[in-house]
């Protein structure tokens, strides 16, 4: 009997083995990757920020100001371009930002979606939503031009009224242990509340005229933000993943050690058993 439990136990142990040897390969590898991630998302971040609070301040700022980008309409129709990873294996960081957008929408007619990453595509897909583009494998090592695509994809859908409202939906990096699902409004785009009655509001001059001006950099803008988004999504998967890999390394190993101490619980019984037996044979002669 416990000749039997001991084998059984030996096999286990090594099956946690194996599954530990992977999670600590890829516990590893995440943390390569991340620093690189971590610093190209920590470095765009000012940028992030400025842009978006530019775009704003620009349209809030600019009396007069006649143009489609900054028209609030009735949200009829809705585009949402959604980041998440190209694998899984990643705690929540897929599940957290694909609720997020899955649920973002109520009444209407269900979002049209831009899926940037594999996972992201594989959902939205079987849930019968409208893809509008698929871009999986982008976030390791986006370009410009990738972004830029998506960017006027988005920009000329609104601008022929295919869709009333663009949101991003993205996950903030903060640190390897923490990660925040966000969904930013693109457009039209929100100028906050009092900008043009403010005393200090600073009067700007735009050649040929703010619409031109918002013609073409609004969709320069669109791309810069998309770019920084999936870099703070690329490093937070990175981050989930390496903790989520050194959790399970963790559970695999105290796993492994309760294994051992059944197993040499079984051999001390097997040992018992046998002196048992021995005895019993010498105290019969």
């Amino acid at each position: 009997m416990a000749s039997g439990n001991m084998k059984e136990i030996k096999r286990r142990v090594k099956s946690v083995e194996s599954t530990m040897q992977i999670t600590k390969a890829m516990e590893l590898v995440a943390s390569s990757k991340l620093r690189k991630a971590k610093m190209r998302a920590e470095e765009a971040r000012p940028f992030f920020d400025e842009l978006y609070a530019l775009m704003c301040r620009t349209a809030g700022e600019t009396r007069g100001l006649d143009t489609v980008y900054a028209v609030k309409r009735e949200v009829k129709n809705r585009l949402y371009i959604v980041i998440a990873g190209d694998r899984g294996l990643a705690g929540g960081y897929n599940s957290n930002i694909l609720k997020m957008a899955d649920t973002a929408w109520v009444g209407g007619t269900k979002p049209k979606i831009i899926a940037i990453g594999k996972k992201s595509v594989e959902f939205f897909s079987k849930r019968d939503y409208e893809l509008i583009g698929e871009y999986p494998g982008l976030a390791e090592m986006i370009k410009v031009a990738d972004a830029a695509d998506i960017a006027q994809t988005a920009v000329d859908m609104f601008l022929s009224h295919e869709t009333d409202e663009i949101k991003i939906f993205f996950t903030q990096f903060v640190s390897p242990l923490v990660q925040n699902p966000v969904a930013m409004s693109v457009l039209p785009i929100i100028a906050p509340v009092g900008n043009l009655d403010r005393p200090n509001r600073r009067t700007v001059d735009y050649d040929p005229s703010p619409e031109a001006v918002f013609g073409r950099i609004i969709p320069r803008m669109i791309t810069s933000l998309i770019v920084c988004a999936v870099n703070e999504s690329y490093a937070s998967e990175l981050g989930a993943r390496r903790t989520a890999m050194e959790n399970a390394t963790d559970n695999a190993q105290e796993m492994i050690d309760t294994l051992s101490l059944a197993y040499n619980r079984a051999r001390q019984e097997k040992i018992t058993n046998e002196l048992n037996e021995i005895v019993s044979g010498a105290n019969a002669l």
